[in-house]
C-alpha cells in the first residue's frame, strides 16, 4: 500500500527560509567575512553584561510583567519625552516585546483583518509581509526611488484607497539606509487627515543611526501621526545585543490595548533580567546619544577605503548598512553574484532584490558596517580587488 506523505495548507506556501539565514550559514561553510546579517561582531558594554548577571543572581528568573517591567517603561517614557518631545503613558502606552520583530508582527496582526490593504514601501524588510498574508491582508506596493531612494508621495496617494488599514513605514530605513525629511512628515500628515481610518506601523529601530547631522523623524514627535501610529523601537540594536531579543512599541491607549491583546498570547513577556538590566544601563545616556558619531565612522571608513574600487557607493544616511552597486563589475542577478562573493572571493553581502516582491535587481548588495576596524579593512581589501 502507497502512503500518502503528510500535507499541509501552507499559510506562506511562497515563504521559504529567510535570506539572513541563507547567507550567514553560506558565509559560515566557506568561512567568509559576513557583511551579510545586520548584527555587530564587537562586544557590548561590560558593564551590560554584568548587570545581567548581578540580576540573573539576584533570582530576576521568573515571568516579567506583560508589558514589561514598570520601572523600564517609565525610563523610556522620560527618554523619548527628552528626544522627541511626546508623552507616553508607561502604565498603558508602552510595551516591551521580544525584539522588534515580535513587535511588528503583534501590531499588524492587532490591526489588519481579512480584505484590509497595507501600504509597503520597496524594498522592504522582510518581516512585513508573511504577517500581512497570514492575517488575510492584501498587501500594496511602491517603490522608492533609486539611488536616494525616497518616497515617491504621488504614487503612494494613487495607492490609496478606502480598503487602506494600514501604512508601514521603516526610517532609517532597511536595507537602503535613507532617513525620511520633514517634507515626507508633512505629505504623510496630509495623507493621514485625508483618510481617517489608517493607520502607521513606523519602524524606528535604528533611531540613533543617523549620520551628517541629521535628524531622526520620529513619527511621536507630530502629534497628528502620533495619534494614529504604532512606534517600534530595538534595545538590542541601541546597545549591540541583538541576540537579546529587546523591543518595544510605543502606541496610543486605544492602539496599545489591542496591542497588548495580541503580544500576551505571543510570547506573554520579554526576559526579564534583561529588562532590569537595560533599565539601569538607560541612565548612561550617553550610550545611544554618541551612536550617531560612532557608527558614522564606520561608514566613513568604509567608504573612504572603497573609493578606488569600481563599487558604486550609494547614499547611506542611517542604519548600519551601505548599498554597494555593482553594474560596472558583472551583469549577473545579485543573488547569483552575491552567492559567489561568499564561495569565491570569502565576503557575504545580501542581495537587494529579496526585498522586492518581484525581486526586482538592481545590480545592488547590501553590506553591514557594524564591524570591527580590523573587519572593515579586510571586507574592503577583497572589494577593491574586485
Amino acid at each position: 500500500m502507497t502512503v500518502k506523505p503528510f500535507q499541509i495548507d501552507s499559510k506562506l506556501p511562497n515563504m521559504g527560509t529567510t535570506i539572513f539565514t541563507v547567507m550567514s550559514k553560506l558565509a559560515q561553510e566557506h568561512q567568509a567575512l559576513n557583511l551579510a546579517q545586520g548584527f555587530p561582531d564587537f562586544p557590548c558594554d561590560s558593564a551590560l553584561v554584568e548587570r545581567v548577571s548581578f540580576y540573573l543572581q539576584q533570582g530576576k528568573n521568573q515571568y516579567a510583567p506583560m508589558p514589561g517591567i514598570l520601572p523600564l517603561r517609565e525610563k523610556l517614557s522620560r527618554k523619548t519625552e527628552e528626544l522627541y518631545g511626546a508623552t507616553y503613558d508607561p502604565e498603558t502606552e508602552i510595551t516591551i516585546t521580544c525584539g522588534a520583530t515580535e513587535a511588528c508582527f503583534v501590531a499588524i496582526t492587532a490591526l489588519v483583518q481579512s480584505g484590509d490593504e497595507v501600504l509597503i514601501f520597496e524594498p522592504a524588510f522582510d518581516v512585513y509581509l508573511p504577517a500581512i498574508l497570514m492575517c488575510g491582508g492584501v498587501p500594496v506596493y511602491t517603490s522608492l526611488k533609486a539611488p536616494d531612494y525616497s518616497i515617491n508621495w504621488d504614487d503612494v496617494i494613487s495607492k490609496l484607497t478606502s480598503r487602506t488599514k494600514l501604512i508601514i513605514l521603516n526610517t532609517p530605513h532597511n536595507p537602503t539606509g535613507a532617513v525620511i525629511s520633514s517634507a515626507d512628515i508633512i505629505a504623510l500628515t496630509e495623507i493621514i487627515e485625508q483618510y481617517p481610518d489608517v493607520y502607521i506601523l513606523s519602524d524606528e529601530v535604528y533611531e540613533h543611526l543617523v549620520f551628517d547631522g541629521k535628524r531622526h523623524e520620529s513619527l511621536s514627535r507630530y502629534p497628528k501621526l502620533k495619534e494614529r501610529s504604532l512606534v517600534i523601537c530595538s534595545l538590542g540594536k541601541t546597545f549591540h545585543v541583538t541576540g537579546w531579543r529587546m523591543g518595544y512599541c510605543l502606541a496610543p491607549r486605544y492602539l496599545s490595548t489591542e496591542f497588548r491583546k495580541v503580544h500576551q498570547y505571543v510570547t506573554f513577556s520579554a526576559t526579564t533580567p534583561m529588562q532590569f538590566a537595560i533599565n539601569d544601563f538607560l541612565d548612561s545616556k550617553e550610550k545611544y546619544l554618541e551612536l550617531p558619531e560612532f557608527f558614522q565612522k564606520k561608514r566613513d571608513l568604509f567608504l573612504s577605503l572603497l573609493k578606488k574600487s569600481r563599487w558604486e557607493i550609494l547614499p547611506s544616511e542611517g542604519t548600519y548598512f551601505q548599498l554597494l552597486g555593482y553594474k560596472q563589475i558583472s551583469d549577473e542577478a545579485d543573488l547569483a553574484f552575491a552567492e559567489r562573493l561568499t564561495k569565491e572571493k570569502g565576503i557575504a553581502s545580501i542581495p537587494v532584490s529579496v526585498f522586492y516582491h518581484q525581486r526586482t535587481d538592481l545590480k545592488v548588495l547590501r553590506f553591514c558596517f557594524a564591524k570591527e576596524e580590523e573587519t572593515l579593512i579586510q571586507a574592503a581589501n577583497i572589494l577593491c580587488r574586485i
